[in-house]
C-alpha cells in the first residue's frame, strides 16, 4: 500500500477506511515520529495551507494539528469560534466553498457530526474531523498507536473502557475496535448504555475482524481480562449541567487502585484522551470538590501516575498521526514510506 491510497480522502470517520488502511496509517505515524526524534525533515506539504476550524475548544487537538502541519512545511491558520459564522450567520454549504477556495485542507472540530460532513462534501478538498457530537478519528488513531507500541500489535489485545456509552469517544473507540480485530468491553450504567445502532454497527464491522464487542454494567467484569483500560470525563463539554446525575451515576466505574487490582495481565496500560480530573486541583474540580465531596472523578492519581498510566504518550501520538493522515490525504508528492 502506498501514500496514493489515501490523496484526496476525507476522514470523518474511522469507518472511512479499512482495516489495512487504518495499520497502513498507523505505521506510517510511527516512521514520522521517528524522524521527528531524529531531527530529519520531512517537508512532504511545502506550500500547502491548512484550515483548522474550532466551535469547541481544545488544547490537544489544536496543538497537534498546527505542529504537525509546521511540522510538514504547511501554513495552519486557526478559526475559532468567534472568527466563523458556521450555520449561524453563513451556511456550512457556503463556508466549505469559500474555505475550499482558498484552503488545500480543512480540520473541524465542532458540534455536529453533519457539519463535518457538508464541509467535506463541498470544500473540494480533504477534510480532517477533529471531534464531533458522534465521533473523535483523529483521537482513535492515536489511542491504537499507543497501544501497539506497547504491546508490539492489535492482535488478540482487550481494551476496557469504564465510562458512559453515549458519548463520542466511546462509539469510535467500540467501532475502531471492531474494524482492527480488537476486543471491546464497555462497562457503563444500564441508562447510560451506548447507542444500539452502534453496537449493532461494531458488532457487524467485529463478524468480518474477529473481535468481541461487548457491554456491561459490571466494571470489574470489563477489566478482568483487560491490557488496556481507557475512561473520559463523566460530563463532556455542554453537558456540566448534567453533573449532579453523573457523579450518581459513574462513581462505581471510577478507574481507581481498588477497580485495576482486577486486571490479571500486570503489564496492562491506562489510556485516557485528556483532559482528566483526577484530583482536584484545577478550578473546575475544586468546585465538583466543594459541591460533591469528592477528590477525584473518572480516574485517581494511584491510577494516572501510575507505572501503567500512558495517557502522556497517547496525547504526543496525536500529532504523530495527524500528520500521518494530512500527509497522505493531501501530500500531492511521494511520501517515503512503504
Amino acid at each position: 500500500m502506498t501514500d496514493s491510497v489515501f490523496q484526496g480522502r476525507h476522514l470523518l470517520s474511522t469507518r472511512d477506511f479499512s482495516k489495512d488502511e487504518l495499520m497502513w496509517l498507523i505505521g506510517f505515524a510511527e516512521h514520522l515520529k521517528d524522524l521527528k526524534r531524529r531531527n530529519v525533515p520531512h517537508h512532504y506539504l511545502e506550500g500547502k495551507n491548512i484550515a483548522l476550524l474550532f466551535e469547541k475548544t481544545s488544547t490537544r487537538t489544536r496543538a497537534a494539528f498546527t505542529t504537525a502541519a509546521i511540522d510538514l512545511g504547511a501554513h495552519p491558520e486557526y478559526l475559532g469560534k468567534n472568527d466563523i459564522q458556521l450555520g449561524n450567520k453563513e451556511t456550512v454549504l457556503d463556508t466549505a466553498k469559500v474555505l475550499g477556495s482558498m484552503f488545500d485542507g480543512i480540520e473541524f472540530r465542532g458540534f455536529k457530526q453533519e457539519h463535518v460532513e457538508l464541509l467535506a462534501t463541498y470544500s473540494g478538498v480533504p477534510v480532517w474531523n477533529g471531534l464531533t457530537d458522534r465521533e473523535h478519528p483523529t483521537q482513535m488513531l492515536a489511542d491504537f498507536m499507543t497501544i501497539k507500541e506497547n504491546f508490539g500489535t492489535l492482535d488478540g489485545i482487550t481494551l476496557a473502557y469504564c465510562g458512559q456509552g453515549r458519548n463520542n469517544v466511546q462509539n469510535s473507540l467500540m467501532i475502531t475496535s471492531a474494524i482492527l480485530g480488537v476486543n471491546y468491553v464497555n462497562a457503563t450504567p444500564k441508562e447510560l448504555e451506548p447507542d444500539p445502532q452502534i453496537v449493532s454497527l461494531a458488532q457487524g464491522l467485529a463478524a468480518e475482524s474477529g473481535a468481541t464487542i461487548r457491554v456491561t454494567n459490571d466494571p470489574i467484569d470489563a477489566v478482568r481480562d483487560a491490557d488496556a483500560v481507557y475512561t473520559n470525563v463523566w460530563a463532556a463539554m455542554g453537558e456540566e449541567s448534567k453533573f449532579a446525575e453523573r457523579v450518581r451515576q459513574m462513581s462505581p466505574y471510577q478507574v481507581n487502585a481498588e477497580l485495576v487490582s482486577n486486571i490479571k495481565n500486570k503489564d496492562w496500560i491506562f489510556l485516557h484522551c485528556l483532559p482528566a480530573f483526577h484530583n482536584a486541583e484545577t478550578d473546575y474540580a475544586a468546585k465538583i470538590k466543594e459541591e460533591f465531596g469528592i477528590e477525584a472523578m473518572e480516574v485517581t492519581d494511584d491510577v494516572f501516575f501510575s507505572s501503567h498510566a500512558r495517557q502522556f504518550q497517547q496525547a504526543e501520538n496525536r500529532m504523530h498521526t495527524i500528520k500521518a493522515v494530512m500527509a497522505a490525504t493531501l501530500g500531492d508528492l511521494y511520501v517515503p514510506y512503504v
